[in-house]
């Protein structure tokens, strides 16, 4: 595996995040609010995207629309930083491709799981953070279990200090799923969009092309991430008793079906919006960009 696909898949992620990242906690917001309570049966803080938005700056002010950045751009760095890597050495290596040398988009989600699970728990601890930044807010519009963390580094220290390595990397495996459907839908759909765009003379132009295939591939994985994607912003936001035990969820599973008996199917797709608008743009930037940072390093190579 090439070190500087690592580095290149790290950073095309980075340099999305900065657009992306103010959705992010849009949505970890309505995936909190009424927590395993019936619909219907709440007070709901953020009635939808535009309102949340309003409601986020009017009350935590602009600034905290870009709640839990430092984590999000060091989870977003080591996820992608393995997954596009492993993607890219797979597409090299022609491991994606079936006996007639086509793209195979079963073999794209092995491939894409594969880099997801590995980048997913790698970076856990940062998306353990990241979420329990993103859900502190002002007590009038608060949702979830508010942790008293007043920076990144001030979460590793209070995690640590109470729970050792082993709680900053709670949650860690429950998380694993939703890595493993998100990124396998992702970049199987990527590598096999970019494929067949070409194939039909419908994308050709480089740039273009990543371009359309990334957004194609972001639309599809919202819709297979976002229940794995509410389990485990659930996960990780609760709180936990002395022993590192969470005061709500058991695990993956009893919250699986603690969030159906509670809230229904609705439960499950709460920030579905906000999920694909923040997926989506996110998906074709990180895509688009590390395609652009191959481009670009593969040209500097040969002079």
């Amino acid at each position: 595996m090439a070190t500087s696909d690592f580095v290149l898949g790290g950073l095309a992620s980075v340099g999305a995040t900065f657009f992306t990242n103010p959705i992010e906690v849009i949505k970890t917001r309505i995936q909190l609010q009424g927590e395993l309570a019936a619909r219907g049966t709440y007070v709901e803080p953020y009635k939808g995207i535009v309102h949340a938005f309003v409601t986020v700056a009017k009350n935590d002010g602009l600034l905290g629309l870009q709640k839990g950045l430092a984590p999000a751009l060091y989870f977003q760095f080591i996820i992608n930083s393995f997954r596009l890597s492993i993607y890219s050495e797979a597409m090299d290596r022609r491991w994606m491709h079936n006996k007639k040398g086509e793209v195979s988009y079963g073999m794209g989600l092995l491939w894409g799981a594969i880099g997801g699970v590995v980048g997913s728990y790698c970076s856990s601890p940062f998306f353990l953070i990241k979420t329990q930044l993103q859900s502190q807010a002002a007590k009038q519009i608060a949702v979830g279990y508010q942790h008293a963390h007043t920076s990144m580094s001030d979460a590793l220290r209070q995690i640590y200090a109470k729970n050792g390595v082993r709680g900053l990397w709670r949650g860690s495996v429950a998380a694993l799923p939703r890595a493993a459907l998100g990124s396998g839908a992702q970049i199987a759909t990527f590598g096999k969009t970019k494929a067949l765009l070409v194939e039909y003379d419908l994308v050709t132009q480089p740039t273009l092309n990543s371009f359309s295939a990334g957004l194609i591939a972001g639309s599809i994985m919202s819709v297979a991430i976002t229940p794995p994607d509410v389990i485990t912003t659930r996960l990780y936001n609760q709180g936990v008793d002395a022993e590192g035990r969470g005061l709500l969820y058991r695990g993956w599973l009893d919250c699986f079906v603690k969030i159906l008996r509670s809230e229904g199917v609705y439960g499950m797709y709460k920030g579905f919006w906000a999920n694909y608008l923040r997926i989506a743009p996110h998906s074709t930037l990180v895509l688009l960009f590390f395609d652009e940072l191959i481009a670009l390093r593969t040209k500097y190579s040969r002079q």
